[in-house]
C-alpha cells in the first residue's frame, strides 16, 4: 500500500492526476465498509479551451464487483479550462472491501463544439485491512 500514491495520465494535452488517501476515521471495518478520499487536478496544457462536461467512473471491489457511476461535471461543476490552467477537487469512494480500483474518463469539449474523452488513470484504494473476502 502507497499512501501518498499519484497516478497520472495525459490526453491530448489535458493532464489528469489522482491521489487517493484511505480514510481510516471514516471507515467500519467490522460492517464492511471501507472509505476513501480521492483529490484530482485536471490540467489543461493543451492550446485549446476546454470545458470538462461529464464524468464516468469504473469503481470495483476486491470480489470483481464493478459500480458505473456517470454524472454531470464533477462536484457540482462543469469547469472551463483556460490553456495553462487547472482545476483540482476531491470526492470520495466507499466499498464493501477492504480495497478497489476505479478508472474513468471525462467527457471535454472544445469551444468549436468538438466532444473527447479524458482518460482517468486506473488507482488503486487500499487500506490497511487484510482482504477477508478473498479467503
Amino acid at each position: 500500500m502507497s499512501e501518498n500514491a499519484t497516478y497520472h495520465a495525459i490526453t491530448r494535452g489535458i493532464s489528469v492526476s489522482v491521489m487517493p488517501a484511505y480514510l481510516e476515521s471514516r471507515s467500519e471495518p467490522d460492517d464492511d465498509y471501507f472509505l476513501w478520499a480521492y483529490t484530482i487536478r485536471i490540467e489543461n496544457q493543451s492550446v485549446e479551451t476546454v470545458q470538462l462536461l461529464t464524468r464516468h467512473w469504473v469503481i470495483t471491489d476486491s470480489v470483481g464487483r464493478a459500480q458505473e457511476v456517470k454524472g454531470s461535471g464533477v462536484v457540482g461543476e462543469q469547469p472551463v479550462l483556460e490553456p495553462g490552467e487547472m482545476f483540482e477537487y476531491t470526492s470520495g469512494a466507499p466499498l464493501p472491501t477492504p480495497s478497489g480500483i476505479m478508472q474513468g474518463s471525462y467527457q471535454m469539449a472544445l469551444n468549436t463544439g468538438e466532444l473527447f474523452d479524458v482518460k482517468i488513470p486506473a488507482f488503486s484504494l487500499d487500506s490497511p485491512y487484510e482482504d477477508r473476502h478473498l479467503n
